[in-house]
């Protein structure tokens, strides 16, 4: 059975509520499906074929009716690789769980097995927990990172973060120095972890030439002429 309309989600839903005790009724006061189990909070569901920002605002206005909200999305046998569904599930579940919806996803069913209603996520509260690991990471690159050297919302170039710069001074040194010792490099660059860099080298842009001597590559002389303008505002700098 493959849903072409939200009208087809409706029975599978209703049934699925009505297997746990309530009473379902469909397109009351604008809302697609209210379930009411007894004297509790009613259980209001809003149908689409497809996840989209409006049934996300449905769902946040039918949170002043009821903290029992879910959001029923109609879920292909097999999704499009390119399917908001298939590429973002994830970061759906998040946003539903912040906002405090529930989330249902209701496959479509075949000759042999009818549409089945998988809850993914109740309509709870939010109460973040806050990621004290990442916030400690974004703390240490804001701190180490110099200056501002990135505009919000850029694409044209990589972005500049800390560890880029320290590479970026190294790279320099190496340019103007020729092959050099990585502990040299260190010195002469203000780069404390210049080694450390120099072995990785995350970006291409050095060439080992022999033990603890190291090079620039061509990638690396692109580098420096695509990031000029941060090597020249890191003159003078110490990096960490």
């Amino acid at each position: 059975m493959r849903f072409e309309r939200e009208e087809d989600l409706y029975e599978p839903v209703k049934t699925f509520f009505e297997g746990q005790g309530y009473e379902v009724k469909a397109e009351v006061r604008g809302c697609d499906l209210i379930a009411r189990r007894g004297d509790e909070t009613p259980v209001i569901v809003e149908l689409k074929t497809g996840f989209t920002l409006p049934l996300v605002l449905q769902g946040i206005d039918r949170l002043a009716l009821s903290d029992h909200v879910y959001l029923a999305v109609a879920v292909a046998e097999k999704p499009a690789r390119n399917s908001l569904w298939r590429r973002e599930r994830r970061g759906i579940l998040k946003l539903c769980r912040r906002l405090g919806l529930g989330l249902l996803a209701v496959h479509e069913g075949n000759a042999k097995a009818p549409p089945l209603v998988e809850p993914l996520l109740d309509p709870l509260p939010y109460r973040p927990r806050p990621n004290r690991k990442r916030q400690t990471l974004l703390l240490k690159e804001f701190a180490h990172r110099v200056g501002d050297p990135n505009t919000g919302g850029q694409t044209r170039r990589p972005i500049v973060t800390a560890y880029r710069q320290r590479a970026l001074r190294c790279a320099a040194l190496l340019q103007s120095q020729g092959a050099t010792k990585a502990a040299e490099v260190a010195k002469l660059s203000s780069v404390e972890k210049a080694a450390a860099i120099l072995q990785r080298d995350v970006y291409g842009w050095f060439q080992r030439v022999e033990r603890g001597v190291y090079r620039l590559s061509p990638k690396g002389e692109e580098a420096l002429q695509t990031f000029a303008d941060v090597v020249a505002s890191l003159e003078g700098e110490t990096l960490r």
